[in-house]
């Protein structure tokens, strides 16, 4: 059984937490973070489900305050576990390392932190066999996991040569009020980071491509024109896309009108938070042109990156060796491809 500790109960670091629970092999030892937030009051309202270690000491008394039972400090909580997921916020990550070095603990860090901060730039699908082993690995962020998963299953029947794509991005997580109450859109340089993080997992396939920003919360968009290394139809392309356990395909005919479709079908499949952690592609976003291949993705930013970070603790941990295996593992335990 791999001992697993979760740094920071936030956005991600919750349902990280709830996905390593649900994994067969493995123990949520606790969760750690600095003091009385919201999720962890919610955690504490909750019954104090996951064990709950303080990362910053000088808050004790606040938390105490909140009726909040400490099991611990951070350093404790990593002197018990095998492996740590470390999903603080930007650059506090790279800081945690120097304790994760110091107990020779395994991490893995979020998408926020630099690439620089692991051995491995990880994608449980794409290059599984490059984190077998290591001590570090870094998932990438929400909209390139998911467009690494469409692209990949594409790559590996049909061959991919490039892809353009277009991010319609979600500006904020639900609750981000720092982000600011706006009317506007902005755009980005070309490339954008998703297609340059891409060609980092997948340096065979060539990418690049517009980010916009938009004042939604609720998931992103991605439109992907792909141009393969052999002629293909739209009918090999859906059975593809199927056939894969953390792709959803749905269409616009059955009243998946776009993003805010998707998370209230989720919250009425009773999904915890309205999580999905499948992408989802529109069938009638599908299409050939130009010998191209052309489709629409939605990227659930909040849940999505949990599978490929549980591969990595697989991969990391050589639980399993094989890839197929390992996400397969992983799949069974969050429901997914049922």
């Amino acid at each position: 059984m791999i001992k697993v500790g979760v740094v920071g109960y936030g956005v991600i670091g919750q349902r990280l937490a709830d996905g390593v629970a649900l994994q067969k092999d493995m123990e949520l030892v606790g969760v750690a973070d600095v003091g009385p937030t919201l999720p962890v009051m919610a955690l504490k309202e909750k019954g104090m489900i996951y064990d709950f270690y303080l990362a910053v000491p000088e808050n004790r008394a606040k938390v105490e305050e909140y009726g909040v039972p400490i099991s611990g400090s951070l350093e404790d909580l990593v002197q018990k576990v095998d492996i740590i997921l470390d999903a603080t916020s930007a650059g506090v990550g790279a800081k945690n390392k120097e304790l994760y070095e110091k107990y020779g603990k395994k991490a893995i860090f979020q998408g926020g932190e630099k690439t620089s901060v692991a051995e491995v730039f990880f994608h449980g699908y794409a290059n599984y066999e490059k984190g077998i082993g290591k001590q570090f690995l870094k998932l990438t962020s929400c909209n390139t996991t998911g467009l690494i998963r469409a692209v990949d299953c594409l790559d590996r029947e049909i061959g991919i040569d490039s892809v353009i794509i277009t991010i319609i991005r979600r500006v904020a997580d639900p609750g981000d009020y720092h982000r600011g109450l706006t009317n506007a859109l902005r755009v980005d340089p070309v490339p954008n980071h998703q297609a340059v993080d891409l060609m980092l997992i997948m340096p065979h396939v060539k990418a690049t491509g517009v980010l916009v920003h938009t004042p939604v919360t609720h998931g992103h968009i991605i439109s992907v024109v792909a141009k393969p290394k052999r002629k293909t139809t739209k009918e090999e392309i859906l059975k593809l896309f199927a056939a894969h356990p953390r792709i959803r395909v749905v269409r616009l005919a059955d009243g998946f009108l776009g993003n805010a479709s998707l998370f209230r079908y989720a919250r009425d499949l009773g999904n915890p938070r309205g999580d999905m952690y499948e992408i989802a592609v529109w069938e009638e976003t599908i299409t050939i042109f130009e010998d191209q291949i052309v489709f629409a993705i939605n990227i659930p930013q909040e849940a999505v990156v949990i599978p490929e970070t549980i591969d990595g603790i697989r991969a990391s941990m050589e639980m399993q060796t094989d890839r197929l295996e390992a996400v397969g593992v992983t799949n069974q335990c969050l429901g997914l491809g049922r």
